[in-house]
C-alpha cells in the first residue's frame, strides 16, 4: 500500500495516516448484560482495573511528549488506548485520521501511579474512549488512583468526602 492510501498504482492525491489501516469501521459487539448486584459489578470492575493495571496501553503524547489529555467534568482525562486500532478509531472521530499519531507504551499502573499525580489537579484516564460502552474510564477515586490525588478522601487521614 502506498503512502497517501491507495494500492502502489494509484495516482490519489489524498494522504492517509497509516492509522487507518488499522481503524475498523464496524461497530465493536456490546458487552453481555451484567447482574444489577452491585457487589458483583465491584469485583467485576477491580478485575478489570486490575488487568488494565498490569497492561501495556498506547498513550498518544504531544510533540513534548507529554501524554494528550482532555477535561471534562472538572477532571482531567489523560486518553489511552488498547490497541492501534482503538488509537485508529478515536483519530478519525475526531476528523484527524489522516496524521501520524505519535504514542508511547505505558503500563496502567504506570498512567494510574505516577502520570495521574503528577497532573496536580483531579485527573483519571479514558480507555478506548471513541468505542462507545467498550470504552472504560478510571476517574480519579480511592482504590483506582492514589489516596493522595483521589477526589473522594479528604486529606491524607483516609476520611471520605
Amino acid at each position: 500500500m502506498a503512502e497517501h492510501g491507495g494500492d502502489a498504482n494509484s495516482t490519489g492525491n489524498v494522504r492517509r495516516s497509516r492509522l487507518y489501516d488499522y481503524a475498523d469501521v464496524a461497530v465493536p459487539d456490546r458487552r453481555p448484560e451484567t447482574t444489577g448486584d452491585p457487589d458483583h459489578r465491584r469485583r467485576e470492575f477491580a478485575v478489570l482495573l486490575g488487568e488494565f493495571r498490569r497492561t501495556a496501553v498506547l498513550v498518544p503524547v504531544d510533540e513534548d511528549e507529554a501524554p494528550l489529555t482532555a477535561d471534562f467534568g472538572g477532571v482531567r482525562w489523560i486518553y489511552a488506548f488498547s490497541d492501534e486500532g482503538a488509537l485508529a478509531r478515536f483519530a478519525v472521530a475526531r476528523g484527524e485520521g489522516a496524521r501520524d499519531w505519535a504514542y508511547q507504551r505505558w503500563l496502567g499502573a504506570r498512567l494510574l501511579d505516577a502520570a495521574v499525580p503528577a497532573v496536580g489537579m483531579p485527573c483519571g484516564v479514558a480507555l478506548d474512549c471513541a468505542d462507545g460502552e467498550d470504552g472504560m474510564v478510571f476517574p480519579p477515586v480511592r482504590g483506582i488512583v492514589p489516596d493522595a490525588v483521589a477526589v473522594d478522601v479528604e486529606g491524607v487521614t483516609g476520611d471520605e468526602r
